[in-house]
Order: structure tokens, then sequence, then C-alpha cells
């Protein structure tokens, strides 16, 4: 699961549905992807960035929780 996505998410009160309807993925879609059961594509990595917190890095925002900073 992707922590600090989650949690910027939650900074900006950003559901998960709301986030897959702004990057144009189903809701089930974005679910999966957050919990690493798919992989998010390199164009909603972008796009999500940019929706959630443009001032932080893909790397830091997309840090899964087997990662450390």
């Amino acid at each position: 699961m992707y922590r600090v996505l989650r949690g910027e998410m939650v900074k900006k009160d950003i559901s998960v549905a709301k986030l897959a309807e702004m990057v144009g993925i189903s809701e089930r879609g974005m679910r999966n992807k957050i919990s690493e059961e798919t992989e998010f594509t390199w164009s909603e990595v972008c796009k999500i960035q940019k929706i959630v917190n443009e001032n932080m890095s893909k790397d830091e925002l997309f840090m899964r929780e087997d990662q450390t900073a």
C-alpha cells in the first residue's frame, strides 16, 4: 500500500472514488492500484502527482510500505 499517497489524499480530502474519476479510471481499478494488486501506469502517476501534491517527488509520493526513506 502506498501510505504517503493515502496520507496526502486525506490531507486534501480526496477519496479513492474522486481520485479515480479525476484520473479517468474506475474506482475498483484505483483501489487495486493503491493496494498494489495492479501497477500504476506512468501517465496515472503523473496525473496523480499533479492532483495530490505536485510539490512532492513521485518517488516520495509513491513510496511503498516495504521501502525506507
